[in-house]
């Protein structure tokens, strides 16, 4: 039986490593957008406390260079925080250019993988086809030659 090559085997190893190298980029941007989701979080304690440090302060006596430094502080805080979720967005959208990147890689992949397979099949029944032929002119042949004796 002949050997199944399939012709267009380089293009598929090319395509399995594009999506090799689209899963990397993706987990790396995945990573990136959980980085800075926790920056986010530690960015909104940070808030937190010092929300509740300027409450503390307006509670108890008045300290007006104490709160107004409370109060500077917060503002600093909650520019720094819609920083951070800016960042964090673009993390996101990022992520999801990879996520359609990858995708789209992986179905490229897999139709090439269907066309090997289609071939491979084509080739089996064309084997097939042809190990028939070989045994029916074989059968042709012996039969043909046992009259001639007979």
């Amino acid at each position: 039986m002949a050997r199944f090559r399939y012709r267009m085997q380089n293009i598929l190893n090319v395509k399995e490593k594009l999506e090799t190298q689209a899963k990397n980029e993706f987990a790396i941007a995945a990573a990136k957008e959980r980085e800075e989701e926790e920056k986010l979080i530690a960015l909104q304690k940070r808030r937190d406390g010092f929300e509740a440090h300027l409450k503390e302060l307006v509670e108890q006596d008045l300290d007006v260079f104490a709160i107004k430094e409370a109060e500077d502080a917060l503002e600093v805080i909650k520019y720094h925080v819609r920083g951070q979720e800016l960042n964090l967005a673009a993390a996101r959208q990022e992520l999801e250019v990879k996520r359609s990147l990858l995708t789209a890689a992986m179905q490229d992949r897999k139709t090439h993988e269907r066309l090997k397979e289609k071939q491979f099949e084509q080739f089996v029944a064309e084997e097939a086809a042809k190990e028939s032929k070989e045994i029916d002119e074989l059968v042709s042949y012996r039969h043909g030659s046992q009259k001639t004796e007979g």
